[in-house]
């Protein structure tokens, strides 16, 4: 069957994409076995390479969760200041007057721009230069300081954008109902757009909690991947055994946030559709009729 967007597979094609997958299937079986062979060569499978996370508590209670602590501690407080910071930032980039908007616009342009490994580094000289930061914290601020910048310029940017996804007719309506600028844009705009952002939003998230690491890379910070390189060392060298483990932890921690926004998202989906109305009788009887048409 056709459609204006799909052609059906003639007999040519089908034996084409027969041959493509299956010679697919073996290149990745061949480079599988490759890597299992070599590995297994290396001495990288040896159980003696694997036992000590099964059979000791001393390289979790050591290494791996005083690195976890530090990734989570730099990527909560980085997220606690970055998405108010950014939600600021984004409204004030729709703002009606220019004094407000364009010197925005520059700054988020500005750190939007730059890695975030710069702003790190600048960051930890900063705080070496001009402030009494201890020289064991600073890592940490630097850290926080560059995934700030950076990340509340892209969330600026989100904000912006679910704001002016929204139908017109929603900053309109507010409008003939006497709301304020502010008024729509914190009981209207906002509550409508947050679910529409939700998703770039625990993306952007998922960004921050791994870009820790570079701080363990680059700035001594003694994160979760700068642990598995020490505790690689202490162990005998078994780097593929203790990076598995750091990746696994990773990905509990990213597929724990992106479950938790999934189920936010929900639930905010169904509390919009439950009140059908973001506005209660008393918000518009409050409302400054003589702001109407100025929003």
């Amino acid at each position: 069957m056709s459609s204006v967007l799909y052609d059906a597979q003639g007999p040519r094609a089908k034996r084409r994409n027969v041959v493509f997958t299956a010679v697919f299937v073996v290149a990745i079986a061949a480079l599988l076995w490759w890597v299992f062979t070599t590995l297994d060569e290396k001495g990288q499978l040896d159980w003696d390479k694997w036992k000590m996370f099964f059979t000791s508590g001393e390289p979790w209670s050591t290494y791996i969760w005083p690195g976890l602590q530090n990734t989570l501690k730099a990527a909560a407080l980085a997220m606690v200041i970055a998405l108010p910071l950014g939600a600021v930032l984004g409204i004030a980039r729709l703002s009606d007057h220019a004094w407000v908007r364009i010197p925005v616009a520059i700054v988020v342009e500005f750190f939007r721009s730059i890695p975030v490994l710069v702003l790190m580094i600048f960051g930890l000289a900063l705080f070496a230069e001009y402030t009494n930061v201890s020289s064991d914290d600073r890592p940490l601020y630097a850290v926080v300081t560059g995934l700030v910048l950076y990340n509340a310029s892209v969330l600026a940017e989100i904000v912006r954008a679910g704001i002016l996804a929204l139908p017109k007719g929603q900053a309109e309506g507010a409008m003939a109902i006497g709301l304020r600028k502010g008024q729509s844009m914190r009981l209207i705009l906002l509550p409508q757009a947050v679910t529409t952002m939700l998703p770039a939003i625990v993306s952007q998230l998922v960004v921050i909690l791994k870009d820790t690491a570079l701080g363990g890379a680059v700035l001594t910070f003694p994160e979760l991947l700068a642990s598995a390189n020490t505790m690689s060392g202490y162990y005998g060298a078994n780097v593929i055994a203790s990076f598995t483990v750091v990746a696994v932890i990773y990905i509990a921690l990213n597929f724990s946030l992106t479950t938790f926004a999934g189920w936010l998202e929900r639930r905010l989906r169904r509390a919009k559709k439950s009140t059908g109305a973001v506005l209660s009788a008393d918000d518009v009887e409050t409302a400054d009729a003589g702001t109407v048409g100025k929003v």
